[in-house]
């Protein structure tokens, strides 16, 4: 089944600006500094590094506390391909998904790690 990547992009998108608007002012503040791209799916690099092909989304670069020993900056990536497959092509799913994993590399950015993650439901 092929995939509507500008429906996808714009579902995600959406639900990434509506999840920002609902944090706290100062995390969000932080966090709208924080880049979010939108992939299909890793690419064959990140395979390589070990990220799994199913994985929907991901945080690269230094957490917040770490911000001035970065070499690359800090952001967030969606693979948005994965999370429609995982949402089952369901598109309220969808977006609760994104809203979840965006959530959770989040608090990846904020240093919490995946027990403290898992506890927030943000498994």
């Amino acid at each position: 089944m092929k995939v509507d990547w500008k429906k996808l992009h714009a579902l995600a998108l959406a639900e990434i600006e509506g999840t920002l608007s609902e944090l706290p002012q100062p995390l969000r503040e932080q966090a709208q500094k924080l880049p979010v791209t939108f992939e299909k799916t890793p690419n064959m690099e990140l395979q390589a590094d070990g990220i799994d092909v199913d994985t929907l989304g991901l945080f690269v670069g230094a957490e917040f506390a770490d911000e001035g020993t970065m070499i690359l900056p800090p952001q967030i990536i969606l693979f948005l391909e994965n999370l429609w497959d995982f949402a089952e092509g369901n598109e309220e799913m969808f977006s609760e998904e994104v809203r979840t994993t965006f959530l959770h590399e989040l608090g990846h950015f904020f240093g919490l790690g995946e027990d403290e993650l898992t506890v927030r439901g943000l498994q």
